[in-house]
């Protein structure tokens, strides 16, 4: 009979405390939960090995835990709220950077080609039909001016050639004119003699 009525009293005696008694008490330590926690067991009695905790503390308590749960699923709320949003805004900037890229990707082709005639080259393409032309161009520049030379060394020396006879030629012409007239003077003296000698004897 004593253990059941000495808890009862107990239990009846911290009831009737005033709350203030705990709102004061916990002014004095850490104001989390645990701390609250701590301070309700500090505050209990034992009686037959059982813990007789004041039922405005236990309230105090509750009403605590329950507001600190009701913060923190708010808080989470909140939490997964923001991350839905920033979610959805790495979706879109992944979408725009896709853009930009597809976009870049499109720019660097229409950079990297070249059109000539109606056919699309690639730079590279271009740049190596370009530079065979120009070395083929040049090498055939380079025989042109080549064979020219020789052709001008070789007009120049027949030209030169075609002098040196000509100038040959118009002397032996002169030289064959003398000899004819010499000879034709010659014959003439000839002549003129026989015909003295046919006219002296006579």
């Amino acid at each position: 009979m004593k253990k059941i009525i000495l808890p009862f009293i107990a239990v009846i005696c911290f009831a009737f405390l005033s709350p203030n008694t705990y709102a004061q008490d916990s002014t004095k330590v850490d104001p989390s939960l645990q701390g609250q926690y701590q301070l309700m067991l500090s505050k209990s009695r034992s009686a037959d090995g059982n813990k007789l905790i004041n039922a405005g503390r236990l309230a105090s308590f509750w009403r605590n835990v329950r507001d600190t749960l009701n913060s923190e699923r708010k808080e989470l709320y909140n939490a997964r709220t923001k991350i839905t949003e920033q979610q959805k805004s790495i979706i879109d900037l992944k979408e725009l950077i896709d853009g930009k890229d597809s976009a870049l990707t499109t720019l660097n082709t229409k950079l990297n080609e070249i059109t000539f005639l109606g056919i699309s080259f690639s730079k590279s393409n271009y740049n190596t039909i370009v530079w065979t032309l120009i070395i083929g161009l040049g090498l055939a520049l380079a025989f042109i001016v080549i064979r020219s030379t020789k052709l001008n060394h070789e007009a120049k020396y027949r030209s030169n050639l075609y002098n040196e006879i000509s100038s040959e030629f118009q002397n032996y012409k002169m030289k064959t004119n003398d000899k004819e007239k010499k000879l034709a003077r010659e014959l003439q003296d000839e002549r003129n003699k026989f015909e003295e000698y046919r006219s002296t004897g006579r």
